[in-house]
């Protein structure tokens, strides 16, 4: 099963940084060395705000599906929706664009047939 195709309601991206090493002398001269030419740890979360129920169990759905934080997944164009700026930078790699789930995703019911979806994801080189 693919990745719900929804729009999120709000959208949180954190850009990872590059695999880095510090060494730091007795002086305090400081050299760091470049472990590799993509960004790591980029996180991605999602929150879809008072969908119905059914709509929030294909994200339980797709969750189960995945074996949790196991399987890797691309995610539709549709989670990216109202950024302006272009995709590749919310991207994991411009090249693989591969996710994982943190952890598992958080339902919390607004009111009878209605909630709330937060989804946790990692990018994956």
């Amino acid at each position: 099963m693919a990745f719900p195709s929804q729009r999120p309601t709000s959208r949180e991206f954190n850009a990872g940084d590059w695999p880095t090493k510090t060494f730091k002398a007795q002086n305090g001269v400081e050299i760091r060395i470049l472990y590799g030419d993509q960004r790591t740890n980029m996180t991605l979360s999602l929150t879809y705000s008072n969908i119905t129920d059914a709509n929030a169990e294909a994200f339980l759905t797709h969750y189960r599906e995945t074996r949790g934080t196991y399987s890797t997944f691309t995610i539709p164009t549709e989670a990216k929706a109202g950024w302006t700026g272009s995709a590749d930078e919310i991207d994991a790699t411009p090249w693989n664009n591969r996710w994982r789930y943190s952890g598992p995703p958080t339902v919390t019911s607004v009111k009878q047939g209605r909630s709330t979806v937060k989804v946790d994801l990692i990018g994956v080189l």
